[in-house]
């Protein structure tokens, strides 16, 4: 699954298409979403949607891409990545065939993160959201049943949709925090062994292909 080779020999590689889009595309709607598009408005819900989508979709290529594509290429090791942290203080460059091992472990809790997110914003807005775009946060979760209510057979739902509330805002800070750290990461390793991640990630060079 990894060799040692020189840096050069796989700097200039890319992803397939359906993984830079869907990486690209959630990269995009979630910085929308969390800094940019009202929270609760139709377009926040309807935009998180199309990212469940592309989350969903990256998944089912995990099982049916290409072989760099699969989490059989990048399984979560804690041991591995406390190898590769030994290789990186060592200076050792060693090539994989997909991310390594600290990358995996990145890219399963941006993803199971995001999941969070996805399943809390539904609780609170149902499926498919019951919202006009017009709406905000507070209409959107009483156009659900699940904001505060003077009826006391709602008291309940109340209660539950201010807990998915909660954990829908503390999941989408996790994950800006994921993202951020995720970016240093990609830029010390680029920094680390000349492989140039952004330009895989964009499509210049050649096919990813495992060695």
């Amino acid at each position: 699954m990894t060799n040692p080779e020189p840096a050069q020999a796989h700097s200039h590689r890319r992803w397939d298409p359906l993984v830079r889009l869907t990486h690209w595309g959630i990269a995009v709607g979630v910085i929308a979403n969390r800094l940019v598009v009202e929270g609760g408005s139709g377009l926040h819900l309807w935009l998180g949607l199309a990212i469940a989508a592309l989350l969903g979709l990256r998944l089912a290529w995990g099982f049916i891409g290409p072989p760099e594509a699969r989490f059989a290429a990048f399984p979560p090791s804690p041991r591995r990545a406390l190898e590769h942290i030994g290789d990186i203080r060592a200076s050792r460059r060693t090539v994989h065939a997909s991310h390594n091992p600290l990358g995996a472990l990145m890219a399963y809790a941006l993803w199971g993160t995001l999941a969070v997110v996805i399943a809390s914003g539904i609780a609170m807005s149902g499926f498919p959201p019951q919202v006009r775009p017009e709406m905000g946060g507070d209409q959107a979760m009483a156009s659900a049943g699940l904001g505060e209510s003077d009826d006391e057979g709602h008291e309940a739902q109340g209660g539950a949709g201010e807990a998915a509330e909660e954990i829908h805002e503390a999941a989408a800070n996790l994950l800006l925090f994921l993202a951020f750290v995720h970016l240093g990461g990609v830029v010390f390793e680029t920094r680390r062994s000349g492989r140039q991640v952004l330009s895989s990630m964009i499509g210049r060079g050649s096919k990813l292909r495992e060695r």
